[in-house]
């Protein structure tokens, strides 16, 4: 019989290879096929396999799901695993309208870079070594160049500083507009595709679906690096 399950955590081919590898040395199964992009797994198996037993075999970084469950489930799960990132905004958000103090719109909109950058940079860290991998799936720079995601998280550290303590802001504003736009068309591209790939917005530490969110996220940033540059 034929098995389809969906794969979350999956970051990259190593990946993939390691989940195959390890699917495919579980007794009874057979033509093992895992998709990166679409985080599914088939497989030929003379019985069902528990989903129990597939997450044992693939260890904790990894969870299964029934694909057939995947679209009756996804609203519920989209909200669980976007919780943490509309929780962060919140708290950017009022952190913005302390610093500011509601003076000017020009200011809250530099805080609020500010600390975007410097608590998403802060996520990335969480898991720095497992960050550039999963970046690499979608960010266009990334994926010629894997040096930039190495550097990245620094980059928006020094990017959040410099909104914060109101240095070379020009330069940080063209730096925004530049790195957020790349990241923005791969975002567009995984979300025409379909593609179920981890969002790498907070790091690996958090799993995060690449979603809608993720483009709101990076189109707010860049409607006010462009306001802040008209200002």
């Amino acid at each position: 019989m034929k098995q389809h399950v969906q794969v979350l955590g999956m970051t990259c081919q190593n990946c993939r290879r390691k989940v195959e590898e390890k699917i495919a040395s579980i007794d009874g199964i057979t033509a093992v096929k895992v998709n990166l992009e679409k985080a599914e797994a088939h497989f030929s198996t003379a019985q069902e396999i528990p989903l129990e037993q597939l997450e044992v075999f693939l260890g904790d970084k990894y969870r299964v799901r029934p694909l057939e469950d995947t679209k009756a489930r996804v609203s519920n799960s989209k909200w669980k695993e976007l919780k943490p990132l509309f929780l962060i905004f919140t708290y950017v958000i009022l952190g913005s309208l302390g610093l500011s103090k509601a003076a000017s719109l020009p200011l809250f909109m530099r805080s609020f870079m500010g600390l975007f950058f410097v608590v998403f940079g802060f996520f990335k860290f969480l898991d720095y070594k497992g960050f550039p991998a999963s970046f690499r799936q979608y960010d266009p720079i990334a994926k010629r160049f894997s040096l930039y995601g190495w550097i990245y998280p620094f980059l928006e550290t020094v990017l959040g500083i410099a909104f914060l303590f109101e240095y070379q802001l020009q330069m940080a504003l063209w730096v925004t507009l530049l790195i957020l736009s790349s990241t923005t068309i791969g975002v567009v591209l995984q979300l025409q595709k379909k593609n179920s790939i981890q969002c790498a917005c907070l790091g690996t530490a958090l799993n995060l679906p690449m979603t809608e969110a993720t483009l709101i996220e990076n189109t707010i940033m860049i409607l006010m690096a462009i306001g802040m540059l008209l200002v």
